[in-house]
């Protein structure tokens, strides 16, 4: 690509302002530097985080995004927020639970024939939101994604009935409020990497969160990593990062 564009500039078919442009690795919003080069750098495009930003400033980003042609993701935005946004760019789908705004471009979209896959395992209904979160984005990060919910340890049956799929997963990311103990058990059960997400769910000694984030710190299983309260985004991030460089490993074999 660097070679094209000093050729077309030597050639007198690219202005020199021009040039600069297309190399450019950010773009000035003047509230915003849009990261353009990010994918290139950590392999997936800038993701937004959309609370505290206002829907315009977030309409400016992601159609600076999408001109680049790079599947568009935004956490953490309001459903009257996104609103806003879909009147201006209805081509984005909202996912209500998980609280994320996507809009995937079609035209680069490979097709995804890898026989591995991402559990996102969730203790109970209370932690959906962060789970879904996740869940989706794993997706739009290209990974394959299988869902278990509602399988904590106070009814732990619930858990072994998937036992089978639990184990052949290549990474687990396990989201759990109350006392936070679920990440444990899975640990105990596999031997691929367990990325685990406590909640803010939980009555008043649970602390929004902090005695399940310290349970999780604090686990005797082995092979597990733990993310900031309520970050299902974080979780599913690390886990997608895990996920392709397995990929990378099953290919070269």
């Amino acid at each position: 690509m660097l070679e094209e564009i000093l050729r077309q500039v030597q050639k007198g078919d690219l202005s020199v302002a021009e040039a600069k442009q297309k190399l450019a690795t950010y773009e000035d919003l003047g509230f915003a530097k849009v990261d353009h080069h990010r994918k290139k750098r950590q392999g997936f495009s800038e993701i937004v985080f959309g609370e505290g930003k206002s829907a315009e400033q977030i309409i400016s980003i992601i159609k600076a995004l999408r001109e680049k042609n790079n599947n568009v993701l935004v956490t953490r935005i309001s459903k009257a927020k996104a609103e806003h946004v879909i009147q201006e760019c209805p081509e984005f789908i909202y996912h209500d639970i998980a609280q994320i705004l996507l809009w995937k471009n079609e035209a680069i979209e490979v097709a995804n024939d890898s026989k591995g896959y991402i559990n996102i395992i969730c203790a109970g209904t209370s932690d959906l939101k962060v789970a879904e979160e996740a869940a989706i984005t794993a997706e739009a990060l290209g990974c394959n994604v299988q869902r278990m919910y509602d399988v904590g340890v106070a009814g732990i049956h619930r858990l072994f009935d998937h036992y089978e799929e639990i184990q052949q997963a290549t990474v687990s990311v396990v989201v759990a409020g109350m006392e936070g103990a679920l990440p444990s058990v899975i640990g105990g059960l596999v031997s691929h990497p367990v990325i685990a997400v406590p909640t803010s769910v939980g009555y008043g000694a649970n602390f929004h969160g902090l005695s399940a984030l310290l349970t999780m710190l604090n686990s005797c299983a082995s092979g597990i990593s733990v993310v900031n309260i309520d970050n299902g985004f974080g979780g599913a991030y690390n886990a997608a990062l895990i996920y392709q460089l397995a990929q990378k490993g099953a290919g070269s074999e």
